[in-house]
C-alpha cells in the first residue's frame, strides 16, 4: 500500500493531511515513546475516543467503477492541547484502524503538537521520520513475501524444445 506521503522529498513542506495519514498507521509503542511527556496530564476531550464501522470502497483494476468492499473498525477522537479559551490552544484529530483508544489519543496529540511551528521540526524528526522508516520496512517485507511466490510461466513449446523445431528455424 504505497502512498505519496510515505516519502516526503527534500525541500517538500509537511502538510497536515500527510502527517495525519502517517500517524494513523504509526505503531503505538513508537507514538508512546515520543509523546509520553505530553500525555502526563488528563486530556481535554472535544470528542472522546469512540469505535465504529466505516465502509471501504475498492475499484476493479484501479480504473473501474467504485464498489463497496466491506466494513472496517475505526476509532476516532479529537483533543485540545493548551488553555481552553486561549488562542494558542491546539486541536488534534485522529482516525485509526482498529479499536485502540490509546493509539487514537496519541495520534490526535501528535496532530495537535505538529500544528505548532515551534515543535513541528522536532516532532517530524523524532516521530514522523521513524514512522516513515517503519512503513518502508513493512513495504519491503511485504514485497519480498510477494516476490517469493512469483511464478515464471513459459510456453510449453519453448520448454519442451523439440528437436524438429530447432532445425526448421535455422
Amino acid at each position: 500500500m504505497f502512498h505519496a506521503f510515505d516519502n516526503v522529498g527534500p525541500g517538500k513542506a509537511l502538510h497536515r493531511a500527510d502527517w495525519i495519514a502517517l500517524l494513523s498507521r504509526a505503531p503505538v509503542d513508537l507514538l508512546e515513546s515520543v509523546l509520553a511527556p505530553h500525555c502526563a496530564q488528563p486530556p481535554q476531550w472535544l470528542r472522546a475516543p469512540e469505535t465504529g464501522l466505516m465502509m471501504v470502497q475498492g475499484r476493479a483494476g484501479a480504473t473501474g467503477e467504485r464498489f463497496n468492499l466491506g466494513e472496517v473498525t475505526v476509532t476516532r477522537c479529537a483533543i485540545r492541547i493548551g488553555e481552553t479559551h486561549s488562542a494558542s490552544a491546539l486541536v488534534g484529530v485522529a482516525y485509526v484502524l482498529g479499536r485502540s483508544h490509546r493509539q487514537a489519543r496519541l495520534a490526535a496529540t501528535a496532530d495537535a503538537l505538529l500544528q505548532n511551528p515551534a515543535q513541528q521540526a522536532r516532532i517530524d524528526a523524532t516521530l514522523l521520520a521513524p514512522v516513515r522508516q517503519h512503513l518502508a520496512l513493512q513495504r519491503t517485507q511485504r514485497q519480498a513475501r510477494a516476490q517469493s511466490t512469483k511464478v515464471e510461466f513459459f510456453t510449453v513449446a519453448r520448454e519442451s524444445g523439440t528437436p524438429g523445431e530447432e532445425e526448421e528455424n535455422e
